[in-house]
């Protein structure tokens, strides 16, 4: 009876699961992945990140587009897609201000935002893209283990991961950090070598002993998930770390039902932000 009560369990949760993601409506999503990067360090996991995409994008069904060519970014172009993930793009990305424009139209009308690791280093002297990620790069101490933890366990975008996750990766710390964000999970800084201790808790600000790693929030009209994590080119191999980049997006597209672009209000890319 037991076994029996167990494979039941089991074929419940897999079909629960199944319909959560039928009723994502994957079919009618279309994601633009975008990697330019200004001048500047650019990151090697780049194009592992477009294949694990890309690899989710026939598994699930959605659509996908990748560029990292600005001229992407117009008011019409931007209107077939669901959502855009930025995937450790860095520094200036955008060509001009029509450009920057556009983007934040695509947020105002509703569309989505998923950014990837140094996605924070992103467009880092406007400060409409820094309200709307959360916060600009301000620096990290190196690559190394160390603990993150779940603060958020019903954020769909940590569903199955371990509560304590610990893996190699930087720790990444903000500066003009805006009070909207949700904290879903945090780096533990007590788990980082002491080696650059001072700085740390220099870095760290108001925080203490956990500094936000992965955030959401509403912001201007649009869905918006950040993960800091995500360095090593192996990250997008794990299954653990595919979980929740996939888990990201389709929280951002659950978000994403239509866009209404008659919402998109700014004249200019630094007009006031209309709460």
């Amino acid at each position: 009876m037991k076994i029996l009560f167990f494979i039941t369990l089991f074929t419940l949760v897999v079909f629960t699961a199944q319909a959560n993601d039928r009723c994502a409506h994957w079919k009618k999503i279309k994601v633009l992945v975008y990697t330019k990067n200004g001048k500047g360090y650019v990151h090697e996991n780049i194009p592992y990140a477009v294949n694990s995409i890309q690899k989710l994008s026939k598994q699930y069904g959605f659509k996908i587009d990748v560029s990292d060519n600005a001229s992407v970014f117009t008011e019409d172009n931007l209107k077939q897609y669901s959502l855009l993930v930025f995937t450790s793009t860095n520094n200036d990305v955008f060509d001009t201000d029509v450009q920057r424009l556009a983007f934040r139209h695509f947020i105002e009308a509703g569309g989505g935002f998923v950014g990837i690791h140094s996605v924070v280093g992103t467009e880092r002297n406007w400060a409409w893209f820094k309200m709307m990620l959360g916060g600009t790069f301000a620096w990290h101490p190196k690559f190394q283990k160390y603990k993150i933890s779940v603060i958020d366990p019903g954020h769909p975008s940590v569903a199955g991961l371990p509560k304590v996750w610990e893996k190699e990766d930087e720790c990444y710390f903000q500066k003009e950090m805006y009070p909207g964000i949700r904290t879903v999970m945090a780096h533990d800084l007590s788990s980082l070598e002491d080696t650059e201790k001072e700085k740390i808790a220099t870095s760290a600000g108001v925080f203490s002993l956990l500094y936000p790693a992965v955030w959401y929030q509403q912001f201007d009209g649009g869905t918006i998930w950040i993960t800091a994590l995500g360095h090593d080119k192996k990250d997008y191999e794990d299954p653990i770390f595919i979980q929740h980049v996939f888990q990201g997006i389709k929280f951002v597209a659950s978000q994403t039902k239509s866009k209404d672009h008659k919402k998109a209000y700014s004249k200019s890319k630094d007009d006031a932000v209309q709460y």
